[in-house]
C-alpha cells in the first residue's frame, strides 16, 4: 500500500515541477511582452489564461484524492500538505504574470523610461531565477538553498523601490510619461508581489524537509509598502 503511495506521490511531485517551470515561462513572456510592446504575445497568453488554474485545480485535488485514500504517515502527510500550499503559490505567480499581460494590452504607445524597463528586465531575471532555485530546493529538501532564495527577496525589494523613485522623478520632469507611469508601478507591484510567492514557497520547502512552520521575514519588505 505504502509503495502505491509513494509512487502517486512522485507523479504529484513532476506535475507539480511541470507547473513551476511552465509559469517561471509565463513570468518571461509577460515582462517581454510588456517591455516590447508585443501585444500578440500578451494576447496569446491571455487566450490561455485557464492553463494554470485548471492545472491547480488537478494538483489539489489528487493531493486531496491521496491523503483520503491512502491515509499517509506523518512524514507523508507533510509532503502532501506543502504540495497542496505550494500549488497555491505557484498559481497565484500565475495570476501575476497574466496581469502583465493584460497590463500590455492596457497601455498604449505612450512615452517611455527606459531606465525602469531596465530595472523590469532585471527583476524579471531574478525573480526567474529564485523560482527555478526554490523548484530545486523542493526537489532536494534542501533548507539551506530555501532559506537562501527567501533572502534574495531583498534583492527585488530594492529594485522595486528604486524603479518607483525613477517613476515619480520622470512623472515630475516630464508630466506626459504620467500614463505610461501607471503601468510602470503596476508591473513593478506585481514582480514584487512574485518575490513574496516565492518566499512563501520557501516556507513550504522548509515546513516539507523539517516539519518546522517558519515564517521567512524579509527586513526591506517595509520599504515597499
Amino acid at each position: 500500500m505504502h509503495e502505491i503511495f509513494l509512487d502517486e506521490l512522485k507523479k504529484l511531485n513532476t506535475q507539480f515541477m511541470e507547473m513551476g517551470v511552465f509559469v517561471n515561462e509565463q513570468i518571461d513572456q509577460a515582462t517581454r511582452a510588456f517591455v516590447d510592446h508585443d501585444k500578440q504575445t500578451a494576447q496569446s497568453m491571455i487566450d490561455n489564461e485557464e492553463k494554470i488554474p485548471t492545472e491547480s485545480i488537478d494538483i489539489q485535488k489528487k493531493a486531496l484524492k491521496l491523503m483520503a485514500l491512502q491515509q499517509p504517515v506523518a512524514t507523508d502527510f507533510r509532503v502532501v500538505i506543502s504540495i497542496l500550499k505550494a500549488t497555491t503559490d505557484l498559481e497565484r505567480i500565475g495570476e501575476n504574470a497574466m496581469s502583465i499581460a493584460l497590463e500590455t494590452i492596457r497601455v498604449k504607445g505612450n512615452p517611455r523610461i527606459p531606465e525602469v524597463e531596465e530595472i523590469i528586465s532585471n527583476m524579471t531575471h531574478n525573480v526567474r531565477h529564485m523560482l527555478i532555485q526554490i523548484l530545486t530546493a523542493y526537489v532536494q529538501d534542501d533548507e539551506k538553498m530555501a532559506k537562501e532564495v527567501a533572502d534574495r527577496d531583498g534583492i527585488i525589494d530594492h529594485d522595486y523601490v528604486r524603479a518607483r523613485k525613477l517613476i515619480v522623478d520622470g512623472i515630475e520632469d516630464d508630466p506626459t510619461k504620467a500614463a505610461a507611469s501607471s503601468s510602470y508601478f503596476m508591473v513593478i507591484r506585481l514582480l514584487e508581489r512574485i518575490g513574496d510567492h516565492i518566499v512563501n514557497l520557501a516556507m513550504w520547502v522548509i515546513y516539507k524537509t523539517t516539519g518546522k512552520l517558519e515564517e521567512l521575514i524579509n527586513p526591506t519588505e517595509f520599504e515597499t509598502k
